[in-house]
């Protein structure tokens, strides 16, 4: 990447991103073209390999630029001496908030790349991959899973809330209906539903 590309208008740098990352989020890295994303973000295809010189080396910056900007409205909003798990998670959820009123298929792309299969696009983020998961696994850390009934499969409890949280999220764009007030709101009813459900 060419380090000018921070030399130009914040809002022409968010255009260049936000393309790519729907282009990306929607398409998977082989099915992803530039072509689409500079018509995306109204530019020339010129000016974008002036700073990203190939499809590989774009992918690599938006996977860069989203796994640091995803931790760092995590570190903001998660309270790092808070052990519910539902309030936890709700302060996830608001940190996500944070990142889709900028970037909204910023988590979409990161979920979408959780699964990339093409393996040049695995080698270039492969280093980086597991940063965000850490992140993850320490907010995680923090819960105190004594508060849940006996008889609830935390692993279970977690996998289903994110994939619930993932299914809202991509209903809402296939209904073109994606405002982030209204999903954190819908997955918040979710999140006290779980709650009374799984609370002593």
């Amino acid at each position: 990447m060419n380090s000018k590309f921070f030399d130009l208008a914040k809002e022409k740098q968010d255009r260049m991103i936000n393309a790519a990352l729907k282009v990306f989020a929607e398409n998977g890295y082989k099915g992803a073209s530039t072509d689409d994303i500079v018509k995306e973000a109204g530019i020339s295809k010129g000016l974008l390999f002036h700073y990203f010189s190939n499809k590989i080396g774009l992918y690599t910056f938006v996977y860069d630029y989203s796994t640091r900007y995803m931790m760092l409205e995590l570190t903001s909003e998660v309270d790092s001496k808070e052990t519910d798990f539902f309030e936890i998670y709700k302060q996830m959820e608001m940190a996500k908030l944070q990142v889709l009123k900028n970037y909204p298929y910023m988590q979409e792309f990161l979920n979408r790349a959780m699964y990339e299969d093409v393996h040049e696009a695995i080698l270039a983020i492969e280093d980086k991959r597991s940063v965000l998961k850490e992140c993850y696994e320490k907010i995680q850390n923090q819960i105190d899973f004594s508060v849940l009934r006996e008889e609830v499969d935390i692993d279970r409890l977690v996998k289903m809330l994110d994939l619930t949280i993932q299914g809202i999220m991509a209903e809402h764009f296939r209904q073109g209906s994606f405002q982030p007030e209204m999903l954190y709101t819908e997955v918040l009813g979710y999140l006290e539903m779980m709650k009374k459900l799984t609370r002593r």
